[in-house]
This record gives C-alpha cells, sequence and structure tokens, in this order.
C-alpha cells in the first residue's frame, strides 16, 4: 500500500514539473515575491516599480534611472511610457525635468533626449537602487558623482559608448540612449545588474484582488500643476481604465516613438521645502526633513506626510491612520512641490 502511495505522489510530481506549474516552493520565498512559473517557463515576480508580475529577468534587474528634458525643445519624450515610475521636480527657469524609471526597457532603441543631473535627483533615483544615466551635471551634484555615491552614466565621457546624438533635434535636446548603448555603458563602468542584498522594494502595493480606493479622500478626477510655470501639466482620471491621462503644454503628452498617450495609476504630490542655491536658480530641494502630501488614486486623494529613512534611504508615506500607504499596481508618477506654491494645485 505505502509503495502504491507513494507512485502516485510520484507520478503527481512529475505531472506538475511537466505542465510548468511549481508544486512546491522553498520556505524562504514569500508567496507574494515569487510566482508560478508561467507556461512560457520564466519565473514571475512582483516588480518593485510596479507591483504587476513581470518576469524575473526584469524584475530583479536593477533599474535604470534616465534624466529627461521637459521644456518644449525637449519634449516629448522617446520611451518614457515603458517606465514604471516617474519623477517631476522643478529646476531652473521654472522648468521642470523628469527622471524615468526603467526596469522593462530591453526593447527600447531610443530614450531621451537626456538631460543634466540635478543633485537631488541622485536622492531620488538611489531610493529605488537604480542606475542613474544622465548628459552632464549642475556643479552642485559634482561632489556626490566625483565621490561615486551612486552608480551613473554620464555622457560628457560616455558619449559613443552609452549615449549617442541624432541630427533630428539641436544640442542639447539630441542626446539619446538604448537598452543597447545603456548596457554597454553599465558592463564598460563594471556596475552589477543585481540588486543589493538588502534591498527590499520601495513602495507597498494593494494585495492581489484588492484595490486602494480612497473612500474618505476629496474628489481629484483632474489634478493641475500650475505651480509648474512652464509645461502646467495636469492628470485627467478615466474610469474606464482606472488610469490618470496625463497632458502638458496644453495638450496629451505623448511617448514620441510610439504615439502613445502617457497613463498612470498613482500619483504622488510630494511637498517639499527649497531654498536658490545661487543667483543663476539653481535650486536646493530638501530630499530628507519630511513633509506633507498628497496620494491620488481612483479619482480620489487623500493628505500623507513623508519621511526619509537616511539621506541615502528610502521615502516612506503614510496616511492619517499612521499606516504606510498601499498603491495600486500599475504605474507612478510623483511630483516633487514647492512648499510655497501649494495654492497653484487644483483639484476637480
Amino acid at each position: 500500500m505505502k509503495k502504491k502511495l507513494m507512485g502516485i505522489l510520484t507520478g503527481i510530481i512529475i505531472a506538475c514539473t511537466t505542465m510548468g506549474t511549481a508544486a512546491v516552493q522553498a520556505a524562504d520565498q514569500p508567496v507574494d515575491m515569487i510566482q508560478d512559473t508561467p507556461q512560457d517557463g520564466g519565473t514571475q515576480v512582483k516588480s518593485y516599480l510596479t507591483g504587476e508580475n513581470v518576469p524575473e529577468s526584469i524584475g530583479r534587474r536593477r533599474p535604470v534611472a534616465v534624466m529627461l528634458g521637459n521644456n518644449r525643445a525637449g519634449a516629448p519624450q522617446s520611451g518614457i511610457a515603458k517606465a514604471g515610475v516617474v519623477y517631476e521636480a522643478p529646476v531652473e527657469g521654472d522648468m521642470t525635468r523628469l527622471m524615468a524609471i526603467f526596469e522593462d526597457y530591453d526593447s527600447l532603441e531610443k530614450i531621451g533626449s537626456v538631460r543634466s543631473c540635478r543633485d537631488y535627483y541622485l536622492f531620488y533615483a538611489n531610493e529605488f537602487n537604480a542606475i542613474y544615466a544622465h548628459y552632464g551635471q549642475a556643479v552642485y551634484a559634482l561632489q556626490y558623482l566625483d565621490q561615486h555615491l551612486i552608480d551613473n552614466l554620464n555622457g560628457l565621457s560616455m558619449e559613443g559608448t552609452a549615449f549617442f546624438r541624432t541630427s533630428d533635434r539641436k544640442p542639447p535636446h539630441n542626446a539619446y540612449t538604448s537598452f543597447e548603448y545603456l548596457q554597454r555603458g553599465i558592463e564598460s563602468m563594471g556596475y552589477s545588474q543585481d540588486y543589493k542584498e538588502d534591498y527590499n522594494g520601495h513602495y507597498i502595493f494593494a494585495e492581489e484582488g484588492t484595490e486602494t480606493t480612497l473612500d474618505s479622500g476629496i474628489t481629484a478626477n483632474i489634478l493641475h500643476l500650475d505651480n509648474y510655470g512652464d509645461n502646467k501639466p495636469w492628470f485627467e482620471y478615466n474610469a474606464d481604465t482606472k488610469k490618470y491621462n496625463r497632458f502638458q503644454y496644453g495638450e496629451p503628452q505623448v511617448d514620441e516613438t510610439t504615439g502613445e498617450q502617457l497613463q498612470c495609476d498613482n500619483i504622488i504630490l510630494q511637498y517639499s521645502s527649497y531654498q536658490p542655491y545661487d543667483a543663476n536658480g539653481y535650486l536646493n530641494i530638501d530630499t530628507n526633513s519630511g513633509g506633507k502630501g498628497k496620494f491620488i488614486t481612483r479619482g480620489k486623494a487623500v493628505d500623507i506626510r513623508w519621511e526619509k529613512d537616511a539621506p541615502w534611504g528610502i521615502t516612506h508615506y503614510y496616511d492619517s491612520n499612521e499606516q504606510e500607504i498601499k498603491l495600486n499596481p500599475g504605474k507612478t508618477w510623483v511630483e516633487i512641490v514647492q512648499n510655497d506654491r501649494l495654492d497653484s494645485v487644483t483639484y476637480q
């Protein structure tokens, strides 16, 4: 009888293995992080950027954070629709720049245009253990770059290796990168593409089969960010797709490569103190001291506060009950709002 039972169990295990379904899960692998093997044979994991199921080869490879121009000459951007997280922050001249964080970028032949670094973006990029790609830098970032405090690819020394120029735009708006160029640059610098051993992700996402609806929040079907004086962006919620569509310069913001309008599932407003570095308008934005903000998803907005683990650590966002917010799986935009321009942010 025992022999017959063992034979049945063996047959079940072999059958499960043949069908590509994981029969046994290691005890030290969390259920929500390691998924069953799909029919294509690749292991799926929860993305640290989006909370969605992605192939392990993508979801456990360090992301790249690419600095993108966002003035009229630098928009629309190429490749940005594939970013899992996008940061928008003010720079000098009442303009903004974008930092697009990619994990799924293998198919991208053009990402950009790539522009120069501002020091506060280094701290944002490091929260995701990302490799930071930029083309030059403001002088205030040199102290961090010279000390190699963050792995980075700099176009000033790596054009032709990690970056290339196009003829369709005038400099400095014609510097680009791609998957091939990024890989070449990363390999030439000897950077690891594995996450740090102690890295467990940045955001917390709603559990499988649930969603965050912010029922007690204010209505936020349309969000205007007139605090950014140049592009005056806004987001409009689509109840059918449950996503926000992005606009700027009076029209839909699209990915230049595909013509696709940019969308996201979550928006975080991070109110930040700042002071000017100099008479040229370079900003010293506080990334460390904490403050207030808003979390926006599914057509609603609630008050939050943010605090930092450490200067180079991760930012955590808490609701009014002191619970860390749970994002809906999908893309997230983080908007850095100067704390003396809050009246220019409106909701409908």
